[in-house]
């Protein structure tokens, strides 16, 4: 992944909670392949409508050319990870409409987050780190 120090939504970045960053890493021939988790927040439009959404993120790769530092959290995020599926959205908000969990409690909690990060877009949320994309440099 690619931190990056600007906001910029066409870039599918995510904020990241340093402190949710796992993954174990085992050898793969000359090479290494890791598979971890992280949680995150991020942004997304979608027909002019701005979303502020939560979730995971996989974060993967079957060949890293040594070991990743599993205990340093930019270590692994700074790797050549695999982010062909995205985030998986766990609740969204767009200032009208909630979608996700089905339990109010866990709404609730997903709305303290969602819904002052959205009224604050771009900002990212406290406790989180970014801006990270699994997209190259332009």
């Amino acid at each position: 992944m690619i931190r990056e120090d600007r906001f910029l939504i066409s870039r599918k970045q995510f904020a990241i909670d340093l402190s949710t960053v796992t993954g174990s890493q085992h050898p793969r021939g000359d090479l290494y392949a890791f598979s971890g988790t992280a949680s995150a927040v991020w942004y997304r439009r979608q027909s002019g409508v701005t979303r502020a959404c939560l979730g995971s993120l996989m974060l993967f790769s079957h060949y890293l050319p040594e070991p990743l530092d599993l205990d340093n959290p930019y270590a692994i995020l700074s790797a050549d990870l695999d982010g062909r599926y995205g985030g998986d959205c766990h609740g969204r908000w767009d200032g009208e409409r909630y979608w996700g969990a089905q339990e109010p409690h866990v709404q609730a909690l997903h709305l303290t987050v969602l819904e002052p990060m959205l009224a604050n877009y771009p900002a990212m949320p406290d406790g989180h780190d970014g801006w990270w994309t699994f997209q190259p440099t332009r």
